[in-house]
C-alpha cells in the first residue's frame, strides 16, 4: 500500500470558529508572527511540556535540556512547540506538593488534547511532576514520552560525602539530639544542595524516573544520567529525534506501553531499588489511568520474590551518582532479566529482550548494584500492611527500618496533623518512651492533601539519649528520602473514619511485619463506640482544594481524583 501522506497537527486540530477553512487561515497568519512558514507548519509538531519554574529549584537546568530536546526534534525534521504547565517543586510547596499532583495531571492532559500536536514529550523530574505527566500521558490516544532532569551531584562537608535529601534528615536528626549545633547546620547546608536536579539519592524523583525508564515511557538509559552532564542533553536530543518518529506513525499511543506486564516488571524493579513508598500510590493511580487493574496487595506479592540489589540510600550507602556509573536502570533490569517479561515494547519500539541484549553483562566494580545470588537484602524491601488499623492497607519500606521493631508492641502517643507537633515532641517532660509509637492523624488526602509528614521527629528528649528510631504511624506520606521504621498510607484516613480517628493515647498497637499485620489491640465494640462519637473535620471552604476533598480517593486507589 502507498504511504499515508502525512497531515501535521497544525490542520487536524482546529480552534471552533465555526468555519474550518477560515480557523486554518488564522492559525497560520498568527504562527506567522512567531517566524514560521508553510514549510516548517508542515512537519511534525512536537509539543514539549516544560516545568521550568523559580520555584522548582530541582528544575533550575531544564532550559538546557529543553535546547537538547528542541535540536533532536528539529534534526529529525520535526517542528518543537513548547507549552508551560504547573510545576510542582518539593521543598517550596505548601502544604504539599502531593495536594497538586492530580491538578498537574489534569492541566498537561488538558493541553496535550488542546493544543496541536502528534506527540508531545514531557520535561520532568521532581518528585510530584513524573507521576502527573505519567497519569497525564495514561489519559492520551496521542504518543507521548517523557524525560527528566537527572539528579544532582553530591557534595562534601568536613570530610563527609553529602546529597540531599537522606543526609538532610541525618544532619537534623543530629541538631535535634544536640550533637550539632546551629552554626554546623547551616555550614553543612551549603553542601547537601550542590547543584541542579533531583535528589541525589533513591528518593521519590529518582525512583519514579526509574519506573517511568522500566515502564517503557522513556528511552533506556534515561533515568540516572546527572542534571548537569552532558549525557543528559544527549538523552534528551535522542527524545526529541524519537519523537519525531512517533510523530509520523501516530503510534504507539501510551494504553499500549503501559500493560500489566510493563507495570509487573516495574514493581520487581521497585523492589530491587528499595524505592520510595511513595511509588505505591503513583503507581496505582497510572494504572487506574491506563486501564490496568493494578492493587496494592500486588506490590507486595509480585515483588515477593526479588531481593533489594540496589545499594543506594536510604536503603543503601550510595547516591544517584554511583548508580549511574555502576550502568545505572540497564545494568539492574540486565541483572534482574530472570524475573522481568522481557516481550514488553515501550516508545523505543525495541522489546525489552532487545534492548537487555545490547546491554553489557554485570561489571559494577562499585558493588552498588548487587547479584541476585548476593543481594543487598531480602526481598520485601516495600511491605504492604493490614489489619485493624489499616483495613484496606498501609504501607512500610522494611529496608530502611530496623531490625529490632520489625515485630513491635507499645502504647499510642497520638498528635493531631493540626497541632504543633514540634512543640510537643519537643517537651523536656514530655511522658514518652522509646516503646511507645507515634501516631499522626489527619494528615490523609482529604484531611491535609497527605504531606510527607509521617516520618515524625524522634521526641526530643529521646533523641538527645540515643534513640534514632522509634515506630511511626499515619495516614500521610513520607518522603522517598526518608527512613526509619514508618508506617503510611492508613487507609481509611482518619478523617474519613478510620480506625486511626478512634487512636487514644496508651492504646496498645502491634506491628508484625513479617506477618503483614498492623493492629489495634482495642475491643472492636469500643473502636465502634469512639467512631460512632467522631466528627470529621470541615471541608475546605472553596476552589482546589474544595474539589480535590470532595473527590479525592483513598490511597490504596491512588488518591487520584473519582471523575478521572
Amino acid at each position: 500500500m502507498p504511504e499515508q501522506e502525512f497531515t501535521s497537527a497544525v490542520d487536524r486540530s482546529r480552534t471552533a470558529y465555526g468555519d474550518e477553512g477560515f480557523s486554518r487561515f488564522l492559525r497560520r497568519a498568527f504562527l506567522a508572527s512567531r517566524g514560521y512558514d508553510d514549510i516548517d507548519l508542515d512537519r511534525p509538531v512536537v509539543g514539549i511540556a516544560v516545568t521550568t519554574s523559580d520555584y522548582n529549584t530541582c528544575h533550575r537546568d531544564m532550559p538546557a535540556l529543553l535546547e537538547a530536546v528542541r535540536r533532536g526534534v528539529l534534526e529529525a525534521g520535526g517542528l518543537p512547540l513548547d507549552f508551560p504547565t504547573i510545576s510542582l517543586g518539593e521543598i517550596l510547596t505548601s502544604p504539599t506538593s502531593m495536594l497538586f499532583r492530580n491538578l498537574m495531571a489534569m492541566d498537561t492532559e488538558e493541553m496535550i488534547r488542546a493544543l496541536p500536536m502528534d506527540a508531545a514529550v514531557l520535561l520532568g523530574g521532581c518528585d510530584k511532576t513524573v507521576p502527573a505527566q505519567l497519569m497525564a500521558a495514561a489519559s492520551s490516544d496521542k504518543p507521548v514520552m517523557l524525560e527528566v532532569v537527572g539528579p544532582m551531584m553530591t557534595g562534601s562537608w568536613r570530610g563527609q560525602r553529602m546529597g540531599a535529601c537522606t543526609d538532610c534528615r541525618r544532619l537534623w536528626g543530629e541538631h535535634r539530639a544536640g550533637n550539632l549545633t546551629s552554626s554546623d547546620v547551616t555550614e553543612a547546608r551549603s553542601e547537601l544542595v550542590t547543584t541542579a536536579g533531583t535528589c541525589a539519592v533513591m528518593g521519590t524523583a529518582s525512583t519514579m524516573a526509574c519506573m517511568a525508564e522500566t515502564l517503557g515511557m522513556m528511552l533506556s538509559g534515561g533515568a540516572t544520567p546527572g542534571a548537569s552532564t552532558g549525557e543528559r542533553l544527549r538523552h534528551g536530543a535522542a527524545t526529541g529525534r524519537r519523537a519525531v518518529e512517533l510523530a509520523r506513525q501516530g503510534a504507539p499511543a501510551p494504553r499500549q506501553v503501559l500493560t500489566r506486564d510493563a507495570f509487573e516488571n516495574a514493581i520487581k524493579v521497585l523492589a530491587a531499588l528499595g524505592g520510595s513508598t511513595n511509588a505505591l500510590v503513583h503507581m496505582v493511580a497510572v494504572a487506574r489511568r491506563a486501564g490496568v487493574d493494578l492493587s496494592l496487595a500486588d506490590f507486595d506479592t509480585i515483588g515477593a520474590k526479588v531481593p533489594l540489589l540496589v545499594d543506594c540510600k536510604p536503603s543503601g550507602a550510595n547516591y544517584m551518582e554511583d548508580f549511574h556509573r555502576s550502568g545505572g536502570l540497564p545494568a539492574l533490569l540486565k541483572e534482574l532479566e530472570p524475573h522481568l517479561t522481557t516481550s514488553t515494547v515501550g516508545i523505543s519500539g525495541r522489546s525489552l529482550a532487545d534492548l537487555l541484549t545490547d546491554t553489557d553483562p554485570r561489571a559494577d566494580w562499585q558493588h552498588v548494584i548487587r547479584p541476585l545470588d548476593d543481594p543487598l537484602g531480602p526481598p520485601g524491601a516495600l511491605a504492604v500492611l493490614t489489619g485493624s488499623l489499616a483495613p484496606n492497607g498501609a504501607v512500610i519500606k522494611t529496608s530502611a527500618a530496623s531490625p529490632s521493631l520489625m515485630q513491635h508492641t507499645g502504647p499510642a502517643f497520638v498528635v493531631d496533623a493540626d497541632q504543633d507537633i514540634a512543640s510537643i515532641l519537643d517537651d523536656p517532660d514530655l511522658d514518652v518512651t522509646p516503646d511507645h509509637v507515634l501516631v499522626l492523624r489527619f494528615a490523609g488526602p482529604i484531611a491535609a492533601g497527605m504531606p510527607e509528614a509521617g516520618a515524625l521527629p524522634i521526641p526530643a528528649k529521646l533523641a538527645r539519649s540515643g534513640t534514632r528510631d522509634m515506630v511511626r504511624i499515619s495516614d500521610a506520606r513520607m518522603s522517598g528520602t526518608s527512613y526509619g521504621t514508618v508506617v503510611l498510607h492508613c487507609d481509611p484516613e482518619a478523617a474519613a473514619g478510620g480506625p486511626l480517628a478512634a487512636v487514644r493515647n496508651g492504646d496498645l498497637i502491634r506491628l508484625d511485619i513479617p506477618a503483614r499485620r498492623l493492629d489495634l489491640l482495642v475491643d472492636e465494640a469500643e473502636v465502634q463506640r469512639r467512631l460512632a462519637d467522631f466528627t470529621p473535620p470541615p471541608l475546605p471552604e472553596r476552589g482546589w482544594r474544595r474539589l480535590y476533598a470532595e473527590t479525592v480517593l483513598p490511597p490504596s486507589q491512588g488518591a487520584d481524583l473519582s471523575f478521572l
